[in-house]
């Protein structure tokens, strides 16, 4: 028979609880999330179980991570659907703490993650990163995993985290899992739910494009592919291209040339209408 699923608002309680379910042999799978919960997130849900003991999943929309306050308002929230979907996907405890659980000080810890945190994301979204940190860093050390389970979609975000982790000088491990796609090739996100239906038509157009790109990139170099994708984001009326840039994989550098013997990865981040999204692809020689 399955255990029920156990809620936790309380910071201190959710302590309690994994101070004593989370000793050894026990490990503690965590996938920190900002709710609005599809597919993506399930499948985060689904690897912990796999390799861990115990998983714990947050909801917390974390407005430290915000550096556009209408963005805060408008990001989706529907705790009772995301509930029942964690339900059916088996985690074994869910953190659902307010604002003044998760800080009960005013956060304000800097972070130095230098030069990963000033390009792309960190260059278009100033302070962005450090309120990821922040609240990444307060969850670990409430919930304190063996493992912590993120979607790479959000490729650099998971760079800053493994680097948060070398700071904080702690054995969690961060896991960067495959991006999910919905069936039009949109990489999931809880900003979709946001897109009306000529947005989401339109936003169909993103993997597409990127895809496209990554070919014109092994025939004719960064500069072609580049143009290429400004010019085919100009033809959607509901666009706005915020970047779309071509980086060493590990470094997260601006490539200007192509080697044979490197790894890159294509990332881009665009508003379709007032939702922004972002997606990346590997380039593959």
């Amino acid at each position: 028979m399955a255990k029920s699923m156990l809620i936790f608002t309380k910071t201190g309680e959710l302590k309690a609880y994994l101070n004593v379910v989370g000793k050894h042999p026990n490990t503690i799978g965590f996938v920190p999330t900002m709710g609005a919960l599809h597919g993506g997130h399930v499948s985060l849900i689904a690897l912990s179980k796999k390799w861990c003991d115990i998983t714990v999943c947050s909801i917390f929309v974390n407005p430290t991570q915000f550096n556009d306050k209408k963005d805060l308002e408008r990001y989706p929230r529907m705790p009772e659907k995301d509930i029942r979907l964690l339900e059916k996907a088996g985690c074994e405890v869910v953190f659902l703490p307010t604002v003044e659980q998760v800080y009960p000080n005013p956060e304000s810890e800097s972070f130095d993650f230098g030069y990963l945190s000033n390009t792309l994301e960190g260059k278009h979204r100033p302070g962005h990163f450090n309120g990821v940190a922040q609240v990444v860093k307060r969850f670990f050390e409430i919930v304190v995993p063996t493992k912590a389970f993120f979607g790479s979609k959000d490729y650099q975000q998971v760079m800053i985290i493994k680097e948060l982790v070398k700071q904080m000088g702690s054995p969690i491990e961060v896991v960067s899992c495959p991006i999910l796609r919905e069936e039009n090739g949109v990489a999931m996100s809880s900003r979709n739910t946001l897109l009306n239906m000529e947005e989401k038509a339109q936003a169909a157009f993103i993997p597409k494009i990127l895809y496209q790109a990554n070919l014109l990139l092994n025939e004719k170099g960064v500069d072609a592919a580049k143009k290429f994708v400004e010019h085919e984001t100009r033809q959607l009326p509901l666009f706005r291209l915020d970047y779309y840039e071509i980086c060493e994989a590990h470094t997260l550098k601006i490539a200007t040339h192509l080697y044979e013997n490197e790894k890159y990865v294509a990332l881009i981040a665009c508003f379709v209408g007032r939702i922004r999204l972002i997606d990346n692809l590997p380039v593959l020689f």
